[in-house]
């Protein structure tokens, strides 16, 4: 019995320090939305440290600080002169630009793909953030993305550590269960459901139809980096979050969801 709590116990040990963590978070990211600018800035920093992130995966180690720093300061300038029609064309010559240098320094196939995956997720992945909350849908649309997606990992957390016992993919992702999948999505939905009748102008059925894709695409986003970190021999992509790891360890959920809801949604709801 003794040897049954100290189990549970350690199931549990670093959800103190989790907690604490996300108390930084969620105050950083409530200045961040608060504006346009601190917006931008927001999504430029993340784009510098995803980079920095991924570099550092790869074990490219030239120039790893300067590098990300230097995109960092391209985004912002991008996210602040061009408006979304443009930024994604222009996006996607620095992304060629930085790629070319990169193969000038002769990486090999392996971290080219890592590269390529990094700038991605910096150049057009996460900015659809900034564009949501600037979108007709506005704050409350970016709050419901972030918060759904955010407790979805929770809810599958601790649906997993509670309740689970068969594992979905042992070979990428030991620690994600069919338990925790389903439970996490399950509660993810019916908390859509609750969001969405306060932040979007929709329907319950929309609501549900919200949070089965979020809560599915969230977990393949975790699933997708889970590969790379093993691919890549890496626990973490890094230290920056306390009890976390890296940014790209609390934002993974966040790959596929950002995009697909900044299409799917003016499918679904009129604004």
């Amino acid at each position: 019995m003794e040897l049954e709590v100290n189990n549970s116990e350690n199931k549990f040990s670093d959800v103190p320090l989790r907690v604490k963590t996300w108390s930084y978070i969620i105050l950083v990211f409530a200045i961040s939305i608060s504006s346009s600018i601190t917006m931008k800035l927001f999504i430029s920093w993340i784009g510098c440290q995803v980079l920095y992130e991924f570099l550092r995966m790869f074990q490219v180690k030239r120039n790893l600080l300067i590098t990300a720093l230097s995109l960092g300061i391209v985004q912002f300038s991008l996210l602040y002169f061009l408006y979304f029609e443009h930024y994604f064309l222009y996006a996607v010559a620095f992304l060629i630009t930085f790629l070319i240098y990169f193969l000038m320094l002769k990486v090999t196939v392996k971290q080219g793909v890592g590269i390529v995956i990094g700038l991605s997720l910096s150049l057009l992945i996460f900015p659809h953030l900034l564009y949501l909350r600037e979108s007709a849908f506005g704050i409350k649309a970016l709050i419901y993305l972030v918060v759904l997606t955010e407790l979805n990992d929770v809810f599958q957390y601790f649906m997993g550590k509670l309740f689970g016992n068969h594992k979905v993919m042992p070979k990428i992702s030991p620690n994600k269960t069919w338990e925790g999948v389903i439970g996490g999505v399950f509660l993810t939905t019916v908390l859509s459901t609750i969001l969405g009748y306060f932040l979007l102008t929709s329907t319950i059925l929309i609501h549900v139809i919200l949070g089965i894709i979020l809560g599915v695409s969230g977990f393949f986003g975790d699933v997708f980096m889970s590969l790379l970190k093993r691919k890549t021999n890496m626990k973490d992509t890094g230290a920056l979050l306390p009890g976390h790891g890296g940014l790209m360890d609390r934002m993974d959920s966040l790959i596929f969801n950002a995009p697909i809801f900044f299409w799917v949604l003016p499918l679904l709801i009129k604004s």
